[in-house]
């Protein structure tokens, strides 16, 4: 794959930055409840505030959008994010819950683009673990049996059967889900909550948040806010804040890569008949899915942690552009000669359970995380849930699922700088071996492939 001419974008590359930016808070004024983050799981909790009738503010420190909510790569998931058998190894009892809140999850997210009359190039097409090696295929069927267990439907095949290219040997399809434009998708979210009763500042920077007798004082650089509740949807973000809850996540950033337009006729040969999304099933996995620009965006492969805030806006370098662009390659043998367009990158959170969670720091100060890469469905109906328990009084049960009596969290395991190399190093070993091996079976002689750096 060429990637000589690939523009990269500390933005996304699914849109433009919008032209509306709102102004910051200037002044002090007071609120029912006040949302700090205006990702898509701010921006749900605010919609909702709003058109239950609460008087609600939503604090955004850039434009509502700008973070992981418009970068990722579209793939809205019906399962859980993370290792599905270290989650039931660790988590055999929640498990199910958990599964049942991503179902119901993507579920929102489909009534939500339907009601908000949101134009996202939305095909629910499902999504594949995608196989590609015989031990791979292993960890599919295994993790189909963990994933039937606690109620989910799940689909095992080849790639013929999956309709997914014949560079995959097969995989788990989850057929609740598919794929959009996350960036039309966000802005869509964006446009329903300035139309609604909330009061939105973008351009304003959160630099304080503490408890003030029975209200919660918000400090901002152009005013304060007085409100009897606080919502923090701060996500990778969190860290910022002295308020957010010692080890909730790990800021992780991660690129993605988009293809220049590529002849239907090419992408035809492809077998990709079913749409569906691709993850792998490595320990760092790759993500692909098709546009309906007849491009093909993938990512991920590498992870890089940020101990210290605030987090940098960053544009992907060379080194994982050519990492991508090599697995790219890999997998679609007959694109190998396709160049790179764009490529961009972002922020996302990692709990230190790989759990989505919520709960309380004090009886009036809530915060939601529910990402672990999947927040683009599990975001915004966790962000609903959590206003319909500010109103109402009562968790949902989907909530419960997710709810900390006590803001407590240990150290995340295997997420230090040493750790990822680690990981990211058994990965590329298991792709040489595999690599040898299907030469071998093709009488060929093995190809040494250049490690990635």
């Amino acid at each position: 794959m060429r990637t000589d001419n690939v523009e990269c974008t500390t933005f996304t590359g699914w849109i433009d930055p919008p032209g509306d930016v709102g102004s910051a808070l200037s002044g002090d004024l007071a609120c029912d409840v006040a949302v700090v983050g205006g990702g898509l799981g701010g921006m749900s909790t605010a919609l909702r505030l709003a058109e239950r009738g609460l008087d609600v503010v939503l604090l955004e420190t850039h434009f509502c959008g700008h973070g992981s909510s418009s970068r990722n790569a579209g793939q809205l998931a019906g399962g859980p994010g993370g290792d599905i058998q270290l989650l039931n190894m660790l988590h055999r009892e929640k498990l199910p819950g958990i599964v049942r809140f991503a179902e119901n999850a993507a579920h929102h997210v489909e009534d939500l683009i339907e009601r908000l009359a949101i134009d996202c190039d939305y095909e629910p097409t499902g999504n594949v673990g995608a196989a590609v090696s015989r031990g791979q295929l292993g960890r599919v069927r295994r993790v189909a049996k963990i994933l039937e267990k606690c109620g989910a439907k799940v689909e095992l095949g080849t790639s013929a059967e999956l309709g997914i290219p014949r560079g995959f040997l097969g995989g788990l399809r989850e057929p609740v889900g598919g794929t959009m434009n996350p960036g039309k998708f966000t802005m869509g979210v964006r446009g329903a909550v300035l139309s609604s009763g909330a009061r939105v500042f973008e351009r304003t920077k959160v630099t304080d948040v503490r408890t003030a007798g029975d209200r919660v004082a918000i400090t901002t650089p152009g005013g304060r806010i007085q409100a009897r509740n606080v919502v923090l949807a701060t996500n990778a973000f969190g860290g910022e804040l002295s308020i957010t809850p010692k080890r909730l996540s790990v800021p992780i950033w991660i690129g993605e890569v988009e293809t220049e337009p590529i002849d239907p006729e090419r992408l035809a040969t492809l077998g990709w008949t079913s749409r569906s999304g691709l993850v792998t099933q490595h320990n760092f996995m790759e993500s692909y899915r098709l546009t309906n620009r007849n491009t093909i965006v993938f990512g991920v492969r590498r992870l890089e942690r940020r101990k210290t805030h605030p987090l940098p806006l960053k544009e992907p370098g060379k080194p994982l552009v050519a990492e991508l662009a090599r697995a790219f390659a890999t997998r679609f043998p007959a694109l190998a000669d396709v160049a790179a367009a764009r490529a961009w990158g972002g922020w996302i959170a990692i709990t230190s359970t790989w759990l989505p969670l919520a709960g309380r720091i004090r009886d009036n100060i809530y915060y939601s995380i529910a990402c672990n890469g999947h927040g683009l469905g599990q975001a915004p109906y966790l962000g609903s849930l959590i206003a319909d328990r500010i109103v109402d009084g009562e968790r949902h049960v989907d909530l419960k699922a997710l709810w900390r009596e006590k803001p407590e969290f240990g150290r995340p395991m295997m997420m230090g700088a040493p750790g990822l190399r680690t990981i990211w190093a058994v990965d590329r070993f298991n792709d040489r071996i595999n690599g040898s091996r299907r030469n071998a079976r093709r009488g060929a002689a093995p190809v040494n492939r250049p490690r990635g750096r």
